[in-house]
């Protein structure tokens, strides 16, 4: 695990998604669709939960965050991304490759815990709400927040220290569009066994342990949904929670998809597909679920593109 003298490798090559001419031009649009949506909408959720102080509350407050970690999440892989599918230049240097993986992991890990935070939110919301403004108080808000980030920090840090340390001194043609782990573990020319065990059991314990919270806060919220007696209540109890839980299933059932299964050949094809969804998709749906579905955040976007139209008038 420690770094070579031998290091030859000062710059990767991405392959990318595809080698098909005719595909990329397609694939180009169609991301480059969904990352501007992305930009668009993730950037008015965060400025519309600054600005509204109506919004000024635990649930969008943490709302701002993940629109927030969502907008530098995929800047951080999809321009990369876009330029390979129509340049021919997809090197990368073994800094900037380093730095992605830092702040993809960070970004990454950040947004897997902020997602359990949510969960908790709204079990007190729905489950205690006499006590939800002491529980969910600004201060506790903050600091729940804070430990996210801090700890995603720390998760991130671990692995860029570990794969930085490696000596690369041969192959530098990355499976991936993005400088990610697995792919970057199979081109050093070292045994990396020990380093796919700390990425299956860090990754595995960030990933399931906020999976399992983010269950049995669902549990207890659905066990408490059930003795409600109004069935209109009830289904307007468990509306505040059906966004949530779509983005935790297509964010955390990939993620652990990805993370926890050894490293082979086909492995690395299919996680190049996969990561399209958490990287590319994942984050472009969370304004459209958010805002449509949320009465309170289409108000406060109304306001704020009224605001914005008839200041330039």
């Amino acid at each position: 695990m420690e770094k070579s003298n031998q290091t030859s490798v000062t710059e990767f090559i991405l392959l990318g998604i595809t080698n098909l001419p005719q595909l990329k031009i397609w694939l180009f649009l169609a991301f480059l669709f969904f990352y501007l949506f992305n930009l668009i909408g993730n950037l008015s959720i965060v400025v519309v939960v600054i600005y509204d102080c109506s919004l000024h509350t635990p649930m969008y407050f943490l709302l701002g965050n993940l629109s927030f970690l969502d907008f530098f999440y995929s800047t951080t892989t999809v321009p990369k991304m876009l330029a390979g599918l129509v340049m021919e230049d997809k090197k990368i240097s073994f800094q900037s490759c380093i730095t992605q993986l830092h702040f993809f992991h960070l970004l990454g890990s950040t947004e897997a815990l902020l997602l359990m935070t949510m969960s908790y939110d709204r079990y007190v919301a729905i489950c205690n709400p006499l006590r939800y403004h002491i529980l969910m108080a600004k201060t506790v808000c903050f600091q729940l927040a804070s430990s996210n980030w801090v700890t995603g920090f720390i998760y991130s840090l671990s692995h860029t220290i570990l794969t930085s340390r490696l000596p690369f001194c041969k192959f530098n043609e990355i499976t991936h569009f993005v400088c990610d782990i697995k792919p970057l573990l199979k081109l050093a020319c070292t045994d990396t066994h020990l380093n796919e065990s700390l990425v299956s059991i860090i990754s595995g314990f960030v990933g399931l342990s906020s999976f399992l919270l983010i269950v049995i806060s669902y549990i207890f919220i659905g066990t408490h949904l059930l003795k409600i007696p109004s069935s209109q209540g009830r289904r307007k109890a468990f509306s505040t929670c059906t966004s949530h839980l779509t983005l935790v299933l297509l964010y955390h059932g990939t993620a652990i998809f990805t993370y926890l299964r050894p490293a082979t050949k086909d492995s690395l094809e299919q996680d190049r597909l996969t990561a399209i969804l958490f990287t590319v998709i994942t984050p472009a749906l969370n304004p459209l679920i958010y805002a449509l579905r949320n009465k309170d955040v289409k108000k406060g976007l109304n306001k704020l593109f009224l605001g914005i139209l008839f200041s330039n008038k």
